[in-house]
């Protein structure tokens, strides 16, 4: 099941590290000022815990604009679905 909903920037863990490109969180910052955020980040939750492994320019222009929540796209899923990704 997928839900939609913000989520504070703070709860979301980011396990992996992106490399994300200036000129693209600059733009988007500017869409999200202009227009707000038109498309929710993915995030899975596993045992109560946030985890987003995608997004990042969307997360750090956000995160750059000093936005609290952001816009997510929410996917419960157990333990080893976490494993998979971190593998």
């Amino acid at each position: 099941m997928v839900r939609v909903q913000e989520i504070p920037l703070t709860d979301i863990r980011r396990p992996l590290i992106r490399q994300t490109d200036p000129v693209k969180v600059e733009n988007l910052m500017k869409s999200i000022q202009e227009i707000g955020q038109q498309e929710p980040i993915d995030i899975l939750e596993v045992e109560g815990k946030y985890y987003g492994f995608s997004g990042c320019h969307r997360y750090e222009a956000c995160q750059k604009l000093g936005k609290e929540t952001v816009l997510c796209r929410i996917r419960k899923a157990p333990a080893s679905v976490l494993k998979m990704h971190l593998a």
